[in-house]
């Protein structure tokens, strides 16, 4: 029997605390509380793993932390640096999701001037990007009335409704195109996001990005978005080990063969199960 085609089925934080991380999580973000597991009490070796397991919508995350912890989130990483990779989650109401962040501690905003309306030549839509207590990138994301996707067309008791894609930033797309593809993505969206609107987003001087939206070939969504940004920037010298906060993991189900752990040309981590 074949296997299922491949799906990103969730996203796995290092964190140097899971138990306090996940309170933000449910408290800021609205994610539900799925399982936790935690290593034995006598265990000593450095691969014992302490897990919070968590939803929102349909999609999930794991916080995971590790016996010998690695190193913390680097202070303000750049939008273009390859190190980067931020979790984009779509809001029904961009105002109630935010009220609710600012009223939890511990954040701090990557966007500079709150909530951004891009230009429709970007999208159109409406965006906000933060840090979690520990660094790792977020994003809220509101679609325009009459531009959203059928994935999202519905309502909860909550703003945050699920995860609508994980983007990482790449040094050329052409490299990071050929690699996914080699996994069965496809292309699914292309724009040039440019101007005032995207700065103050962004928090990057005159940035000209080229967004690549990539579907896996199980599931549209979550699906991958691949950031170029261009310019002469000083992409190298970010090493993240694997017991890093900032060593995201991107996990998907429905590989065929053994499971892999890969690399794609700019160190982002999959897992294929």
């Amino acid at each position: 029997m074949s296997a299922d085609p491949l799906r990103l089925s969730r996203i796995r934080l290092v964190s140097a605390d899971p138990e306090a991380l996940a309170v933000f999580f449910t408290t800021a973000l609205g994610f539900s509380r799925v399982t936790s597991t935690r290593p034995l009490v006598d265990q000593r070796t450095t691969s014992g793993e302490t897990r919070v397991s968590l939803r929102l919508g349909a999609q999930a995350v794991d916080l995971v932390g590790f016996a010998r912890a690695g190193r913390p989130y680097p202070d303000a990483v750049p939008g273009w640096s390859p190190l980067f990779q931020h979790i984009a989650l779509v809001v029904s109401d961009m105002a109630a999701a935010y009220a609710r962040l600012v009223a939890c501690p511990g954040w701090c905003p990557i966007s500079t001037a709150g909530p951004e309306r891009l230009p429709a030549a970007s999208g159109g839509v409406t965006a906000f990007k933060f840090r979690d207590p520990e660094g790792h990138p977020l994003e809220f994301l509101a679609f325009p009335p009459g531009g959203i996707p059928a994935a999202w067309r519905r309502a909860g008791p909550e703003p945050c409704l699920g995860i609508d894609h994980s983007a990482l930033s790449v040094a050329e797309t052409a490299a990071s195109l050929a690699f996914y593809a080699g996994l069965g993505f496809s292309v699914a969206s292309r724009s040039t996001n440019v101007g005032p609107a995207q700065a103050r987003l962004d928090g990057v001087p005159d940035p000209h990005v080229t967004v690549t939206g990539l579907s896996p070939p199980g599931a549209p969504t979550p699906h991958v978005e691949l950031l170029a940004y261009a310019g002469e920037f000083p992409r190298g010298g970010y090493v993240c080990g694997d017991h890093d906060i900032a060593a995201t993991v991107l996990v998907f189900a429905g590989a065929e063969g053994a499971p892999r752990r890969l690399r794609d040309p700019d160190g982002h981590r999959l897992w294929l199960t």
